[in-house]
């Protein structure tokens, strides 16, 4: 993601919690927090304006743009296949119910 959400530095220089934003700028929390880790697709310029507004900050301090060649992505984590351990006669079901019976 080129866009980078830099709401949660401008909060930290101007000492102000999620709650207190929340409350000035009438927006719930929980989107609040959404915004300051990066996970939005869109905001609206009339959120955008309150934001500025309460955190006397122009909406260029609140997002950085880096070039996608730039982006550094780190290596996803992917865990483990586990093995499956194989099921007995009584736990199988009719599969090896009858595959034992033949054997």
């Amino acid at each position: 993601m080129p866009i980078i959400s830099r709401l949660d530095r401008v909060m930290a220089e101007r000492k102000i919690s999620v709650n207190e934003l929340s409350r000035l700028i009438e927006i719930s929390p929980v989107n609040i927090s959404r915004m300051r880790r990066g996970h939005i697709k869109a905001v609206r310029f009339s959120t955008m304006e309150r934001i500025c507004d309460v955190l006397d900050c122009q909406p260029g301090d609140l997002f950085e743009y880096i070039a996608e060649e730039d982006v550094t992505m780190p290596i996803a984590y992917t865990p483990k296949a586990r093995s499956k351990k194989p099921k007995k006669a009584e736990e199988g079901g009719a599969e090896l119910k009858a595959e034992a019976a033949t054997n």
